[in-house]
């Protein structure tokens, strides 16, 4: 037999040619089904539409807005007073943006740390019996409309807060931001106790979410080295759902930022701005558009079309805020594990 035959036969068949780098980049970037190129179509108008609608959002905004401002008579940043039947009008939005802000502020202030507990205790402390209703309670409670929630601080809260309002009077009452004349306790502290009792829900169900796919082995391997419980919370849980808890405050500081109905039905509205947080007064910009639009006239809307803007762009730089927090402390968080 020949050599050069036998040679021929035994050799493997011819290696097809790899495709190049840049190929192969192009292939993961590409989708080569139909279906994938379905979804792909699909994702991508879902982001562009979304984009498109934030910028017709914007747009509107800023031009009823630009109206509303250039018919101000007053200053639209420092003006305390809203009466835009005057001709022309005057309006500002310094009360508003003060009680929005400090309610907010003060909101997170309190249920962030519970909610951070309770997220905790349900995940690493309580017994599967008692975790499991706790669980659903509280899902409960993130589903409970506002409107009842404003109803039950109208009803039950706010009779109840005058012992506590007295309290801080006789104690911290010195320091002029827990002093308190004995009127009605429809302030802003009323509100932001409203608001933290509301988020709190929101908060806890993601942070619980969070903290429940925390490795084991992370965990395991702590108590190994003689870490104590709290310890293993300390070095290894809180660390890893760090930036979950901090997109769940957002989330809750979102909700804060914007409601509406429960903070109309407590609060006892006036364009002032109190020093004490406990004598009633204050306003939020979604409050001040809820109890307002349906008796403005045209420059009246375009005036709350105006502070709408402005919550409008608080919101957008909260949430940019949270963003660059959560990347710079991507380095040892739950999508990195």
């Amino acid at each position: 037999m020949d050599i050069t035959t036998q040679t021929a036969d035994d050799a493997s068949p011819p290696t097809p040619p790899q495709p190049s780098v840049a190929e192969q980049k192009r292939n993961a970037r590409g989708a080569t089904r139909v279906g994938d190129r379905v979804f792909l179509g699909l994702s991508r108008g879902s982001g562009i539409l979304l984009l498109v609608l934030m910028a017709a959002i914007a747009v509107f905004l800023t031009y009823r807005a630009v109206l509303a401002i250039n018919r101000d008579h007053g200053n639209f940043l420092t003006t305390f007073e809203w009466n835009t039947n005057l001709i022309p009008p005057s309006f500002g939005i310094a009360v508003l943006a003060f009680g929005t802000i400090v309610s907010s502020i003060i909101a997170m202030a309190i249920a962030v740390p519970i909610s951070v507990a309770i997220a905790l205790f349900i995940t690493h402390y309580a017994p599967r019996r008692l975790a499991g209703p706790v669980a659903y309670v509280i899902d409960l409670l993130a589903a409970v409309p506002s409107i009842v929630y404003g109803l039950w601080g109208g009803l039950v809260l706010v009779p109840h807060m005058t012992g506590l309002f007295s309290w801080l009077n006789d104690y911290f009452g010195w320091t002029g931001i827990f002093s308190w004349d004995g009127g009605a306790p429809r302030s802003i502290l009323t509100v932001s106790i409203l608001l933290a009792i509301m988020i709190l829900p929101v908060i806890t169900n993601v942070s619980r979410e969070v903290f429940r796919q925390v490795p084991q082995m992370h965990e395991e391997a702590a108590l190994a080295l003689g870490a104590t419980r709290w310890e293993v919370i300390r070095m290894a849980v809180l660390p890893f759902g760090r930036s979950g808890v901090i997109s769940a405050s957002m989330l809750g500081l979102g909700r804060a930022l914007g409601e509406t109905m429960a903070v109309a039905t407590v609060l006892s509205p006036d364009f002032d701005i109190h020093a004490s947080l406990l004598n009633p007064g204050g306003g939020t910009f979604a409050q001040n558009i809820a109890s307002k639009f349906g008796e403005a006239t045209s420059d009246g809307r375009d005036a709350l079309i105006a502070s709408g803007l402005v919550l409008f762009v608080i919101t957008l730089l909260v949430n940019g805020a949270a963003r660059i927090i959560i990347q710079r402390r991507a380095e040892y968080s739950g999508a990195n594990a």
